[in-house]
């Protein structure tokens, strides 16, 4: 397995799929369709962070819980791109998701298969492996969903290991999870919700800008650093204690969705590596995905170009 000494990222995966994009002209529910092209990618949300950090030139290290069957896929992914490879093997084949990539509208069907049945062994060589890793200072991106067979409190626990050690962890992740590691009253450093998951988080709709400030704020005052509020071809808000941005381009041509939320977190990781404010910090968080959007895969465009978009982000302080 590949591996660096010296991460300046680590991203870790308990729930990681084997991607296959299917692209059609149109998606049409209950017919019979020829696909335009097929492509199988190895994914989850943090092997899709690490592959956009590695592009971009961070030394970035990856962990998890990869089934053994089917491992081939991502460790020959790692190898290539440079990727520290840390993640524990269990028996069992690592879950395949089907993406229907839609071109005449630009919009991505997901259909997620179940996971890896993961023994409490299992995640306790995770959580092994993941404090060897760490460095204070430094972010670590708990990225997905959890597999079934661990409980709701699996980041939680994993979160609070890593605040212990210094630690800044940068969460991306949804549902009872989510709810769970919010509660907690962790001093997590960064989530990136979409709406829904931010409604979902505090229990309400949020419509207007205003109502999505609102809500980060009560995230914030729970002991998140940074609340990243992605809103699709809207950019996205960086909301901290002191200050709240907006930041978007204008839209582009879509090949796939997949993966483009993971990408807005790699940006945002980037800047962290970097020591950047948090302008730059959102400009290259909606750049990221920018670039991603015309790719299949967990792959950044070249770097020349992500700047230029960065550049062309256009970022607002207004009043919310």
């Amino acid at each position: 397995m590949t591996d660096i000494a010296h991460p300046l990222a680590v991203t870790v995966t308990l729930n990681p799929a084997i991607d296959l994009t299917v692209t059609l002209d149109r998606f049409v529910v209950g017919t019979v369709q020829r696909a335009r092209a097929a492509l199988s990618n190895v994914g989850g949300k943090g092997v899709n962070v690490a592959g956009c950090l590695a592009d971009w030139g961070v030394p970035v290290a990856a962990t998890g819980i990869l089934g053994r069957a089917n491992d081939d896929g991502f460790t020959e992914f790692f190898a290539a791109k440079g990727i520290g490879d840390r993640f524990v093997r269990t028996a069992g084949e690592t879950r395949t998701n089907i993406k229907i990539a839609n071109l005449a509208n630009g919009e991505t069907t997901d259909i997620n298969l179940p996971g890896l049945e993961i023994s409490e062994g299992t995640f306790d060589a995770v959580r092994a492996a993941l404090l060897r890793s760490v460095v204070p200072g430094r972010p670590v991106v708990l990225a997905g969903s959890v597999p079934e067979s661990l409980p709701d409190d699996a980041w939680t626990v994993l979160a609070e290991d890593l605040v212990k050690h210094g630690a800044r962890v940068v969460v991306d992740t949804s549902g009872a999870p989510l709810a769970r590691l919010l509660s907690s009253g962790l001093a997590i450093h960064a989530v990136k919700p979409n709406r829904h998951e931010l409604e979902s988080a505090v229990g309400r709709s949020l419509a207007r800008r205003e109502d999505l400030v609102e809500a980060a704020r009560m995230l914030i005052a729970r002991g998140i650093g940074l609340v990243v509020v992605s809103l699709g071809e809207e950019g996205a808000l960086f909301v901290t204690a002191e200050r709240m941005l907006a930041a978007k381009l204008p839209p582009k041509t879509v090949v796939s969705t997949v993966g483009a939320g993971d990408s807005m977190v790699a940006g945002l990781v980037a800047g962290l590596v970097e020591g950047a404010d948090l302008e730059r910090i959102a400009r290259l968080a909606v750049a990221f995905p920018a670039s991603k959007l015309d790719r299949i895969g967990p792959h950044l465009g070249p770097k020349a170009d992500v700047e230029k978009l960065a550049d062309a982000v256009e970022v607002t302080s207004p009043v919310a």
